[in-house]
């Protein structure tokens, strides 16, 4: 070759490399520009440190948190207690209230029983059993054995009989399984200043009763205070703590203090004797340098008070940031009470603890206390969407709180230990542990989902964070709504969209999310989501207000139109197509901007809006479509439905309790006399003057097994006259079951506080009247059900109504009244127990009534 050639060819090669140098600075360029529509999820550039986690959950209400050698120990209310090995998979290890045999404290009533003196054994609210709550379990090296060894583990429990008649004592072990030997009665609560009884109880609640005059004879306490009382010489529960929910922890200078109190006195603080475990009580009446109390006996005022709820306290010292941090629980424990955990910190064990907007813990009077304390979270729902990847509707949480902390020195990890219910899961609850990290200000920010084994990423790239999130602000109210997810897009660019306008930024993990010139600092982490069943991004982020939000990536967003309507399609459905009696919840859209219009054959008979106009007699055949879009893609899903006729009503069966437990229709057997339980049928029942005619009477100890089959099909009807003599929580009157996990029980004082239909306990299901029946009075119950509808009716008038009622009779079932499998009997009287087959209307029930 020519050398004029070579040198052509190299000329034409250095051209090519310029043309390629241009070209890349060109994409660098617009890589770096805004880009002008919305970007997808890029390609994962990091791989994940999640593998999916195998849960086992268990039910410990409460739980205080201690780690022993390798295993994890939770103990909660009712003597709960589990165990785990990574936090994930958890075994009970207890057997609640069994005595003799408790595992825990062996014989509970003769180890407790200077404790049950005073409150929690057999006595008003806890008539019929025990009630001993809220235990906080602890290392204590300095502790002085009776052999002189030192060292033990210390459970602080509570015995409470009323929402004040409470007592806060100790035990001891050298084993963290137990048993643990009763030691000493620290603090009493709910004293009157005179000789006074609660109802349902034996016990006098003179103060004189406590160990007060004991303190004071040994020179501890000069008297008692006259503040203690209100002008009726009642507890003044205002300004004095409800004796439970004990939190011990070492300061600093490992000295060693307990934190305690519940609902409307407030949070108090009592320094301890670390070789001993008993309080050590200040003797005089003070204040602080910045104004709160120091009571002679209860101690230092942290939180708190005016009637305003909060409770199950707990403190964890943090020697990394050398803050003390306070964790409340404000709210009612019930899924419907807004149980949620408000944060605090302070430099000093016995505060002040001030919030991140500088608020203090106790409050500054009668104010609504929504503002004070950060809010970490709420009630929740993930949500979601018809067509989104994962299965069922969500995950979310209702009254999460009442919890402890771990921070695992070794490792820095802190972990935020607490109960929670879950939306239509009525008040079953279960242990959750969700992980915590410090935002750049020091504050603990909570992970918005559950502890899977999690670890912060300083590498975190742009490319690892962007996409579309399942975003929540928590805000600061003190409600029971529950806030569901709305859909925002993190974009390469810092920009926010989509429900929300904003920016963002990383710096290695931390995050800074900005809304409204608000900033919320927190962490970017990589958490396991359930519902979509694999490894995605999150983000948790506090204000300088104390308002928490959090973010979870959603895969979904890669997916095409053609994949979403695919999505909807396959999830679509009307309910049982069968036996239509209710109108029909139609869906009108879906993931990520899908919509969905109906269309019905027979709009007489089903609207295309899903009202059911049901036909006379014979069923109705109705086919149903739905159309599905999104932009451009459009199916149809075809639902043949059946809309089931009217038919008459008929009795089936009318125990009137004349003397005897027989069928006056003639077409069932008659009822048996039980004794505690449904299935002991070695009871005794008697009769007396009732609402008409006799009266069956239950006597606290037995109860009446109905026959079988008592109930078939979805459409029926149930009608009692009920007197209650006593009111004990959970009791049932009318029991149906088709197994012991598979029930409905109409509860007349429910765990609510009010009278309610309960069904468990596979799925639960609250149907509140949001009233008490009296006791000592006669009350007219109606219960009507179809196809999942349910009614109740009280004395004539409706209370309830509501959908998605369990439906148990298609299958052999069984009935009782006044007994279950597990809960105190009925005592009261029960009269004219009618059966329809069908629904009674509500002209029909007021006759009832009125006869």
């Amino acid at each position: 070759m020519s050398k004029k050639h070579l040198s052509i060819i190299g000329i034409i090669i250095i051209a090519v490399i310029a043309f390629i140098l241009l070209i890349n600075r060109d994409l660098t360029n617009n890589l770096s520009e805004p880009e002008s529509k919305a970007p997808q999820i890029n390609d994962v550039t990091r791989e994940s440190n999640l593998t999916k986690p195998n849960f086992k959950n268990v039910s410990v209400h409460d739980p205080s948190i201690i780690k022993v050698d390798d295993l994890y120990y939770v103990f909660g209310t009712h003597i709960e207690a589990a165990k785990s090995d990574d936090l994930i998979d958890w075994t009970l290890f207890t057997n609640g209230y069994k005595t003799p045999d408790n595992i825990l404290y062996e014989n509970l009533s003769e180890n407790l029983a200077q404790s049950f003196e005073w409150a929690g054994e057999n006595d008003a609210d806890s008539y019929g059993g025990f009630s001993v709550w809220v235990p906080e379990v602890f290392w204590n090296e300095y502790y002085v054995n009776e052999d002189g060894s030192t060292g033990a583990y210390m459970i602080y429990y509570s015995a409470s009989s009323t929402y004040i008649r409470s007592a806060i004592g100790f035990a001891v072990s050298q084993n963290i399984e137990g048993p643990y030997q009763h030691v000493d009665t620290l603090v009493y609560s709910g004293f009157t200043n005179y000789e006074a009884y609660d109802k349902n109880s034996e016990v006098n609640k003179y103060w004189e009763n406590t160990h007060i005059p004991n303190l004071i004879e040994q020179g501890i306490l000069t008297s008692e205070n006259n503040n203690w009382f209100d002008h009726n010489g009642e507890y003044n529960n205002r300004d004095f703590p409800n004796a439970i929910d004990a939190n011990l922890f070492f300061d600093a200078d490992d000295r060693l203090w307990m934190s305690y109190g519940s609902w409307s006195g407030g949070i108090f603080l009592l320094e301890l004797d670390a070789e001993t475990g008993t309080a050590i009580y200040p003797g005089e009446d003070s204040e602080t340098s910045d104004g709160r109390m120091i009571d002679r006996y209860f101690g230092t005022k942290i939180s708190g008070g005016y009637t305003k709820s909060g409770e199950g306290p707990y403190i964890q010292y943090n020697p990394n940031t050398n803050y003390f941090y306070l964790y409340v629980t404000y709210g009612w424990l019930g899924a419907d009470g807004g149980y949620h955990v408000r944060q605090f910190r302070s430099e000093n064990p016995d505060g002040p603890y001030l919030d991140a907007d500088n608020q203090p813990a106790v409050l500054p009077g009668d104010v609504n206390h929504a503002q004070y304390g950060n809010k970490l979270f709420g009630n929740f729902m993930f949500k979601r969407e018809l067509g989104e990847p994962g299965m069922g509707p969500g995950v979310g949480y209702l009254s999460p709180g009442h919890n402890s902390v771990f921070l695992d020195e070794e490792t820095g990890e802190e972990f935020l230990v607490f109960h929670t219910r879950f939306p239509n899961r009525g008040e079953a609850h279960e242990l959750r542990i969700h992980q915590m990290f410090l935002n750049k200000h020091d504050w603990p920010v909570v992970a918005p989902k559950r502890y899977a084994g999690e670890q912060l990423d300083q590498e975190l790239s742009i490319g690892d964070l962007i996409g579309d999130y399942k975003y929540i602000n928590h805000g600061k109210d003190n409600s029971a709504e529950l806030k569901e997810t709305q859909i925002i897009r993190l974009h390469e660019d810092g920009t926010i969209t989509g429900a929300i306008d904003g920016t963002w930024s990383h710096d290695g993990y931390y995050a800074t999310i900005t809304i409204n010139n608000i900033d919320y600092d927190g962490v970017f982490v990589e958490v396991w989501d359930e519902v979509q069943d694999e490894a995605v991004m999150s983000f948790t982020a506090l204000s300088n207000k104390g308002v928490t939000v959090w973010g979870v990536q959603s895969a979904g967003s890669t997916l095409t139109a053609e994949q979403i309507v695919s999505n909807v399609e396959r999830d679509l459905s009307v309910g049982n197509p069968n036996n239509i009696t209710d109108d029909l919840n139609l869906i009108e859209s879906g993931f990520l901007g899908t919509t969905i219009t109906w269309e019905s054959s027979n709009t007489s008979v089903l609207s295309n809006d899903g009202k059911v106009t049901r036909p006379t007699g014979n069923d109705e055949t109705v086919t149903l479509v739905a159309t599905i879009e999104n932009g451009d893609v459009i199916e149809r899903k075809e639902f043949n439905l059946t809309v089931s006729g009217t038919r008459e009503v008929s009795l089936s069966a009318h125990y009137a309790f004349d003397r005897d437990l027989s069928d006056s229709v003639g077409q069932f057997a008659d009822g048996e006399a039980t004794g505690e339980r449904i299935d002991q049928l070695d009871g005794e029942i008697t009769f007396t003057d009732g609402i008409v005619g006799q009266a069956a009477v239950f006597d606290g100890s037995s109860g009446i097994r109905l026959p079988e089959r008592l109930i078939e099909g979805d459409a029926y009807s149930v009608s009692f006259w009920l007197y209650p003599e006593a009111l004990t929580q959970h009791t049932t009157t009318f029991f149906a079951a088709a197994n012991q996990n598979e029930w409905i029980s109409v509860v007349p004082f429910g765990h609510n506080g009010e009278t309610i239909v309960w069904a468990g306990s596979n799925e639960w299901y609250d149907a509140s009247t949001d009233i008490l029946i009296s006791e000592d009075e006669w009350t007219h119950i109606v219960l009507t059900a179809e196809s999942g509808n349910l009614m109740i009716y009280l004395n004539g008038e409706r209370y309830f109504e509501g959908n998605d009622f369990p439906r148990l009779f298609n299958n052999k079932a069984y009935f009782g009244l006044g007994v279950n499998h597990w809960d105190p009997p009925f005592q009261g009287l029960i009269d004219e127990l009618m059966i329809y087959d069908g629904v009674i209307s509500s002209t029909e029930v007021m006759e009832l009534y009125l006869q």
